[in-house]
C-alpha cells in the first residue's frame, strides 16, 4: 500500500521529486521500519552527547593521569594535591559564569557546578587508584549515568520553559512586599538599569487592587529608605490586576543638569526642545508643536522651585527658531528673570510703568488674532497649524497669571488657540480656582509641576493618574529644578518619572550671545496676525530683534544708582525715599489719565479763543469785536467725525482703552445723546475697530479714520 501510494504521487508530481521521499522503493515492510528508526534516531541524537561524554571522557582521562603520575607515591600525592586545587578553582569559575536571576538559571548553575566538582574529584582519585578497579569503575558507571540522565532531563525541561523569562521574585522586592503586608502580591521582572532606577512588574491576587499597592507605596519607600516621591506605582490601563513599580534608589541629578544649547540655529518650532534629564539619566525633551494636539501648558511651583530656570531653558531654544513669535508677560520679576533674553521676544510686557494695562491689551487682542488666523488656515486647507502655513507659530507666555488674569479672556484663548498654532503657557505658584478658573485649567492639558508646599496642591497641576501613582513633588523649594512633566509630546509612561531642569544662571551671557546670533533666523510676526492684533501690537513698548532688524539689539536698561554720599552729583535730584518716588509716579499717571479725557478745543481759530477763565467777562454793551451766532446742529457726518477724531486722538497718544462715559463730552460737542453714542460704538465693535469686554471697557484695535 505504501509503495503504490508513493508511486502514485511520483507519477502526479514528476520523477524529479522522487528524492524528496525517504521511503525505499523495494521491500514491502522495510520502508516503514526504516522510517520509524530514522525518526527515533533523529529525536534521540540531541540527548546522546552527555552519555557519550560520560562513557568516554572519564576512563580516558583517568587512564592518562594514572599512567603519568601514579607510578610512585610522591608523584601521585603531588599530582592529587594539584588536581584538588584545580578542581576547586574550576568549580568556582563554573559557579560564577553560570549565574542567573530566575529559578531555571539557578538550577543550571548548581547542576553545572556539581558536575564539574564530581568529575574533577573522580579524576583526582584516579591518579592513585587507577580508573579500572573497584570502587572507581562503580563510581564512574553510576555517577556518569546519573549526571548524563540529569542533563537529559534538563534538555527536556528547557523545551517546555524559556530559561530567559523572569519569574516571581521572592527575594529582594518580594521580601519588601511581604514586609509591608503585600505578601501575596507578585513582583516579577525586577531589574535595575545601572543608573539608580529599579523597576518591576506587579500583579495582585484576587481580592486586591492596584489601589492597595499604590496606598502602600509610602511604606515601601520607607523600607527602601528613599524619599516618598522616589517610589511610584502605575496601573496597567489594559489590566486592572497588573501594574508597574519604579524606585529611584540613587539620585544621579543631584549635581545639577547643564544647559544643552540647540544643535543649530534656525530650527523649526516642531523640533524637540531639550530642557533637562530624567531621574534615570535619559534626556528630558518636549515638543509641543509636533504633538497630535497642541496642549497648552500650566507651570506650577513655589518660589525657588525652578520655574524660572525651566522658562529660560525653553525660551532660549524657541528664540533661536524661525517661523515663531513669542509674546511674554512678566509683571512679577520682568527684567530680573528674562531681561538678558529680551531681544528674542517679539512683545515683552514687564513690570515697568503701564505694564499691567499693556498686558491686558495683549490678552484682549488675542481673540481677534485667533479669529484671523483661523480664517487664514481655512483658506490654506489646514485643520491646524503646521510649518507649511504662511503663519508663524506663536507662544503666549504669561508669568504669574494670577496678577492679571481675566478668566473670561483666558478661557476663550485657551479654548480656541490650539488649532491655530498659538501655544498658551501660564505660570503661577498655585493653580487654585481663585488664581485661575477651572474652565481655563481644564484647557491646560500639559503640565510642569515643580516643588509645592502641600501634596494637595500638586493635584491642581498634575493628572490624577500621576499623583495616584505617588508622583507628588511636595518638597517645596528644597529641591529646585526637580518636578514632573506631562503632555507636550512626552510619552505617558514617562509622566511619573522625576525630572530636573537645566541650569541656566551660570550661562546667562552665553544665552544672550546665542539669542543675538539667532536674530537673522527669527522671522517677524506674519502680517495677518500683526494686523489682527491692531494698535496694541503696533504701539507695543518692546520690539524684539529678528532677521528684519538684526542690528537693532536693544541695550539693557541702565541700572538705577543708589544714593551713596560723596558719589552723587550736586545738581542731581534724587528722591529721598522709595515712597516719594512712588507717589510722584502715581501723580504723573493720574495727570496723564485726566488730561487725556479732556476734549480738544472744537474752535481753535474762533475770535474768543484767546480768552481764558481768569479774564474778566466783556461788557455786552461795549464794542469788543466779538459776535456770537447760534450754530446749527452738526450733521451726521460731522458728528461722527467728532466722535472718531476723539477716539483716534486717544490712540495716537497711546491710550487704547476707554469706557462709554469718557465720550460724553464728544457726544455733547456733536449734538447727540447717549443712545446715538452707544449705537455708534456698537457699529464700530461689529466692524472690528473696537473690542468690548464684559466689564464695559472698550479697546481700540485700529484707527477709525477708515471707518468714517
Amino acid at each position: 500500500m505504501v509503495r503504490r501510494d508513493i508511486e502514485r504521487r511520483v507519477t502526479e508530481r514528476g520523477h524529479d521529486h522522487m528524492a524528496s521521499y525517504n521511503v525505499p522503493m523495494h521491500g514491502r515492510g522495510g520502508g516503514v521500519v526504516s522510517q520509524i528508526g530514522g525518526h527515533i534516531a533523529a529525536k534521540a541524537a540531541p540527548y546522546t552527547p552527555p552519555w557519550i561524554g560520560a562513557a568516554t571522557l572519564p576512563p580516558l582521562a583517568g587512564w592518562g593521569v594514572h599512567a603519568m603520575w601514579g607510578e610512585t607515591a610522591l608523584s601521585a600525592g603531588l599530582a592529587s594535591a594539584g588536581m584538588g586545587i584545580g578542581a576547586a578553582v574550576l568549580s568556582a569559575v563554573t559557579w560564577t559564569v553560570s549565574g542567573g536571576t530566575n529559578k531555571f538559571r539557578r538550577f543550571r548553575r548548581a547542576q553545572a557546578t556539581a558536575s564539574v566538582a564530581a568529575g574533577m574529584g573522580w579524576l583526582t582519585c584516579s591518579i592513585s587508584a587507577g580508573p579500572f578497579g573497584h570502587p572507581m569503575t562503580d563510581l564512574w558507571l553510576l555517577g556518569g549515568g546519573l549526571f548524563a540522565a540529569s542533563w537529559n532531563v534538563r534538555q527536556v525541561m528547557h523545551r517546555a520553559h524559556d530559561e530567559t523569562e523572569e519569574t516571581t521574585d521572592k527575594g529582594g522586592l518580594g521580601k519588601l512586599a511581604e514586609a509591608i503586608g503585600l505578601e501575596k502580591v507578585q513582583v516579577t521582572r525586577a531589574k535595575g538599569n545601572g543608573k539608580g532606577m529599579v523597576t518591576a512588574d506587579v500583579a495582585v491576587p484576587p481580592g486586591k487592587t492596584m489601589d492597595d499597592v499604590q496606598a502602600a507605596a509610602p511604606k515601601l519607600a520607607a523600607a527602601l529608605q528613599v524619599p516618598p516621591s522616589a517610589v511610584t506605582v502605575k496601573k496597567d490601563p489594559h489590566n486592572a490586576g497588573r501594574g508597574s513599580f519604579a524606585a529611584r534608589v540613587a539620585d544621579l541629578l543631584e549635581g545639577g543638569v547643564p544647559f544643552l544649547p540647540p544643535r543649530e540655529l534656525g530650527l523649526l518650532p516642531t523640533d524637540p526642545i531639550p530642557v533637562g534629564l530624567y531621574a534615570d539619566g535619559e534626556e528630558w525633551s518636549i515638543n509641543p508643536f509636533l504633538a497630535d494636539i497642541l496642549q497648552h501648558l500650566l507651570i506650577m511651583g513655589v518660589t525657588g522651585s525652578g520655574k524660572s530656570e525651566f522658562a529660560r531653558a525653553v525660551l532660549a531654544h524657541l528664540m533661536t527658531r524661525r517661523k515663531l513669535s513669542i509674546w511674554l508677560i512678566d509683571l512679577a520679576k520682568g527684567e530680573q528673570t528674562l531681561g538678558h533674553m529680551a531681544e528674542g521676544l517679539d512683545w515683552f510686557v514687564n513690570n515697568k510703568r503701564g505694564g499691567r494695562k499693556e498686558a491686558k491689551l495683549m490678552l484682549k487682542s488675542l481673540p481677534g488674532v485667533i479669529s484671523a488666523r483661523g480664517d487664514e488656515l481655512a483658506e490654506e486647507g489646514l485643520d491646524q497649524w503646521t510649518p507649511a502655513s504662511k503663519l508663524n507659530a506663536m507662544v503666549v507666555w504669561v508669568e504669574e497669571a494670577a496678577d492679571i488674569a481675566d478668566f473670561d479672556v483666558l478661557d476663550e484663548i485657551a479654548r480656541k488657540a490650539r488649532s491655530v498654532g498659538i501655544w498658551l503657557v501660564i505660570s503661577l505658584q498655585r493653580a487654585t480656582w481663585t488664581n485661575v478658573s477651572t474652565d481655563v485649567r481644564a484647557n491646560l492639558q500639559a503640565s510642569a509641576c515643580f516643588g509645592v508646599d502641600e501634596a494637595a496642591d500638586a493635584s491642581f497641576g498634575l493628572p490624577d493618574r500621576v499623583t495616584d501613582s505617588g508622583a507628588i513633588p511636595d518638597w517645596g523649594s528644597d529641591r529646585p529644578g526637580y518636578g514632573y512633566a506631562t503632555g507636550m509630546g512626552i510619552p505617558t509612561d514617562r509622566w511619573t518619572t522625576e525630572v530636573r531642569g537645566s541650569l541656566t544662571k551660570e550661562v546667562r551671557d552665553q544665552i544672550r550671545e546665542m539669542i543675538l546670533a539667532a536674530a537673522p533666523y527669527r522671522d517677524p510676526l506674519d502680517e495677518i496676525s500683526a494686523a489682527a492684533a491692531g494698535l496694541a501690537y503696533a504701539q507695543r513698548t518692546h520690539h524684539g530683534t529678528n532677521r528684519t532688524n538684526p542690528q537693532e539689539a536693544q541695550a539693557p536698561a541702565p541700572a538705577r544708582l543708589q544714593a551713596v554720599p560723596g558719589l552723587q552729583d550736586e545738581n542731581e535730584e534724587v528722591p529721598d525715599t522709595e515712597q516719594e518716588e512712588a507717589v510722584t509716579t502715581e501723580i504723573d499717571e493720574i495727570y496723564t489719565e485726566v488730561m487725556s479725557q479732556i476734549p480738544g478745543d472744537p474752535e481753535p481759530d474762533a475770535d474768543y479763543a484767546h480768552l481764558s477763565l481768569d479774564d474778566d467777562v466783556p461788557d455786552p454793551g461795549a464794542d469788543s469785536g466779538i459776535s456770537f451766532e447760534q450754530s446749527d446742529k452738526p450733521s451726521t457726518e460731522e458728528a461722527r467725525a467728532i466722535l472718531y477724531g476723539e477716539i483716534d486722538g486717544w490712540a495716537s497718544r497711546g491710550r487704547l482703552t476707554f469706557e462709554t462715559g469718557d465720550l460724553i463730552p464728544a457726544a455733547v460737542a456733536a449734538g447727540r445723546k447717549r443712545g446715538w453714542l452707544q449705537n455708534e460704538l456698537k457699529k464700530l465693535t461689529d466692524d472690528g475697530a473696537l473690542q468690548h469686554d464684559a466689564h464695559g471697557e472698550y479697546s481700540i484695535v485700529r484707527p477709525l479714520t477708515a471707518a468714517a
